[in-house]
């Protein structure tokens, strides 16, 4: 018997199975990654389960998303709330406490300069105070005007020329004390360089620091139209899920849905009413609180500013024709041509109906009575009566004089001004509390959105096994 060996096929050749398929490796492969994915979940979604799953996952990263966007823009709101509290708004406070400081020391200098005999010891110390409180509040704008450069530039001016400054007034009291005419004319420079340049570096410095203070407090009120997006999406993603189950079922109620559902609508609700509130009780410290101030503030510079030019038109001794002028302008800045309109009239306006119209209003008074003053002042001197006009304009005991007029005008600035900013913070800290427990409270509707989402489709999963 003959026997016939087979020989194998070869590889490849006819009837042979094709052999397996190797995958791509590399970065090639993880290109590919996406479009598999894609592919899968197409696949997927083609049967019921497969649909349901989708959903499931889709309600679930939309959850958590809305959730950490809703959490992270109360949080972020409430931090910017904290920090015009705590940061900003002493900030603002202190660059206008340089700028008052400085124009309080200029009129100062000048008021105990024309003092006769022994420079009065109050005056002294009061200047003294000024400058001090001019050098602490100055450093405490400094902090944090590193990353501003305009406020830095300024803080810079403030710091090289304020030394300058009280220089060149020791020296004019050296000169006075000794007779020497000479003092007035260091007197002299020594207000030129506060107006020309230490001035308008401390008005520029609250400028910055006053339009930071309201851009943070715009941010504070702004519209977090993210996040209700998100929530609005998840909440109407919830509903169509519902009724396309309740189509596909006829099952009228889905009990994990239905509690997802409540609960993105309490976060809606619960947001909505606490971030009016919120906005409200900030916008009011806005506007019975900083913004009133700022009036305030202007009025009170201006008026210090005319105080200084009043006393050096005196110190000048028929030479003072420019700080006269100057002076002129300033009162018209201040009450306006009626006596009732200006800054004050403007600061008037703000204030009415509030704690501070009070205030205001006897400033208004104060500075009729210190304008009066002054154009008896301007009389004796005029009239060759310079002994007189100064005693007029610098004798605090004096009733009629231009000393205790200002002086009362001063003062009940500052305290309409302390009122402001107690509105300010009131109205702030009153939205602060408004946003109590929000950020964790929405952040665990939002887990317990997400488990419900999943409970309730997995509810419907197990009726295909």
């Amino acid at each position: 018997m003959t026997t016939t060996a087979t020989q194998p096929a070869p590889p490849g050749g006819p009837g042979a199975p094709p052999p397996p398929e190797e995958g791509r490796g590399g970065i090639a492969g993880l290109l590919e990654l996406p479009g598999q994915a894609v592919r899968a979940v197409t696949k997927s979604a083609a049967t019921t389960p497969g649909r349901l799953t989708v959903i499931a996952v889709g309600l679930v990263l939309l959850s958590l998303l809305a959730g950490l966007v809703a959490t992270l823009s109360v949080q972020g709101r409430k931090d910017t709330i904290n920090g015009l509290i705590e940061h900003r708004e002493p900030l603002a406070a202190a660059a206008q406490q340089v700028y008052r400081a400085l124009s309080d020391a200029d009129a100062t200098a000048a008021s105990a300069f024309l003092s006769p005999g022994t420079e009065p010891p109050e005056l002294r110390k009061r200047y003294e105070r000024d400058i001090a409180e001019a050098g602490a509040a100055l450093a405490k704008a400094a902090s944090d005007s590193a990353d501003v450069a305009e406020a830095a530039a300024q803080v810079d001016v403030l710091s090289q020329r304020l030394p300058v400054y009280t220089g060149l007034v020791e020296t004019a009291r050296a000169n006075n004390r000794q007779g020497y005419p000479a003092g007035a004319s260091y007197l002299r420079e020594a207000s030129e360089l506060m107006r020309a340049k230490l001035l308008p570096a401390a008005q520029e410095l609250y400028r910055v620091d006053t339009t930071r203070l309201a851009d943070e407090q715009d941010d504070a009120t702004g519209f977090p139209w993210l996040a209700t997006l998100l929530v609005l999406a998840l909440l109407a993603a919830l509903i169509v899920t519902q009724v396309h189950l309740t189509r596909r079922t006829n099952r009228l109620l889905n009990v994990g849905l239905v509690v997802a559902t409540v609960c993105v609508a309490v976060s809606l609700l619960w947001g909505a009413v606490a971030l009016v509130m919120q906005g409200v009780l900030v916008g009011n410290g806005k506007d019975d609180g900083s913004h009133q101030v700022d009036a305030l503030v202007r009025a009170r510079i201006t008026a210090l500013q005319g105080r200084a030019d009043e006393t050096l038109t005196l110190v000048a001794r028929g030479d003072g024709g420019g700080y006269e002028k100057d002076f002129t302008g300033l009162a018209l800045q201040l009450v306006g041509q009626d006596g009732r309109s200006g800054l004050l009239g403007e600061a008037r306006d703000l204030a009415q109906g509030g704690d501070a119209a009070g205030d205001v209003e006897k400033a208004s008074q104060a500075a009729a009575d210190w304008l009066k003053a002054h154009k008896e002042v301007r009389r004796h001197d005029d009239a060759g009566e310079y002994s007189d006009a100064v005693k007029l304009a610098i004798e605090q005991k004096r009733p009629d004089g231009a000393a205790l007029a200002f002086q009362h005008l001063d003062d009940k600035l500052q305290d309409a001004i302390n009122v402001g900013r107690q509105a300010f913070l009131d109205g702030t800290r009153g939205g602060d509390r408004a946003l109590t427990l929000l950020a964790p409270g929405v952040a665990i509707l939002a887990v317990v959105a997400a488990a419900g989402a999943t409970m309730g489709i997995r509810e419907r999963l197990r009726e295909y096994r």
